[in-house]
């Protein structure tokens, strides 16, 4: 196959797996806001748990189709990753109540100098002057869409900061554990998602309790707050699956800066759902700055030196005899 043949056929499946993940998270959010604000289901730890706890039914039943392959990944491994995703989402959690919805933003948006951090010390990478500048522009432009009010408090500031790291590590060792251990992104679900739902499920009672001082027992299901709940799991595979895909197929760096185009998103859409209510001319100019920062951003560090790593790539674990390489799995989905 000719070379640009090779390089189209990538592009689009990099559009196809982004979209992929735009979607089903503009529609989850979508979702959730209804469910918790007009339905009341406030208890977003334990709805989480059940978000991996149906991604993992989605796992067994791919794995004995046949479409998801034996593969191995150590405990160890399982068991870091696992507390660093825990961390974040309760973090999230935690953040949200603690701090004002400025301060929420702003610990947010740091989550992408945090990932490039991480990235510098741990795989070698090194940006380029115009990379550095574009994610500037973009986390300027968002910022202006969403900061308003910022006030700190010192157990926010704890609370904010436990999240933003541990979400930049889970990020990071998705595509750690994807390149170490050949594992396409079907598989890292299969291994992660089931050990998730399990502790959120646990945890997650309670956790809400104390953060809503409401049980999720005591909550009145009925017909039309299940379908949502379902409706929302469902969601959940897509989202859960796409973030994998897309961390998989770029960086966490890259997950961040383009995850922001969702914000942009939702807002807009806030403004066709839901009136002119909340978006001024701020907003209106914070997206301007924040896509043109995107697309620099994309046109930047697709240039030779844009951004490279300085040392040899991470070798992958010669135990993955029947597992597919990430590349070649995610391109089937």
């Amino acid at each position: 196959m000719a070379p640009s043949s090779k390089a189209d056929k990538k592009a689009g499946a990099d559009a196809a797996a982004w979209m992929f993940n735009v979607v089903s998270s503009v529609g989850i959010i979508i979702v959730n806001k209804a469910l918790m604000a007009t339905y009341g289901f406030s208890f977003a730890t334990t709805l989480t748990g059940l978000h991996f706890a149906t991604t993992t039914l989605m796992t067994v039943v791919l794995r004995w189709l046949g479409y998801i392959q034996p593969s191995h990944l150590p405990l160890s491994e399982l068991l870091k990753f696992v507390v660093f995703a825990n961390f974040s989402i309760v973090g999230m959690n935690v953040s949200l109540m603690w701090n004002s919805v400025g301060f929420y933003q702003i610990a947010k948006l740091s989550m992408i100098p945090v990932s490039c951090l991480l990235e510098v010390i741990l795989d070698k990478i090194r940006y380029s002057r115009d990379t550095k500048l574009s994610i500037s522009v973009v986390l300027m432009g968002v910022g202006v869409c969403t900061v308003t009010d910022v006030s700190v408090n010192a157990k926010g500031f704890i609370a904010a900061f436990v999240a933003v790291w541990s979400t930049a590590l889970q990020q990071y060792y998705v595509h750690f554990l994807q390149r170490k251990y050949a594992l396409g992104s079907f598989n890292l679900l299969g291994h992660t998602a089931p050990a998730q739902a399990a502790s959120l499920l646990i945890v997650g009672p309670f956790l809400d309790y104390w953060l809503t001082n409401k049980r999720v027992d005591a909550y009145d299901y009925n017909m039309t707050s299940l379908i949502f709940i379902i409706l929302s799991c469902t969601i959940a595979i897509g989202t859960n699956l796409s973030q994998f895909i897309c961390i998989g197929r770029f960086t966490a760096v890259s997950f961040q800066v383009l995850g922001h185009m969702k914000t942009i998103l939702v807002l807009i859409m806030g403004f066709f759902f839901f009136g002119k209510e909340g978006l001024n001319l701020q907003v209106v100019l914070g997206m301007v700055i924040a896509v043109v920062g995107m697309i620099w951003y994309g046109n930047a560090s697709s240039k030779p030196g844009g951004k490279e790593r300085r040392s040899h790539s991470l070798p992958t674990s010669k135990q993955q005899k029947h597992g597919s390489e990430p590349d070649e799995l995610d391109g089937k989905v």
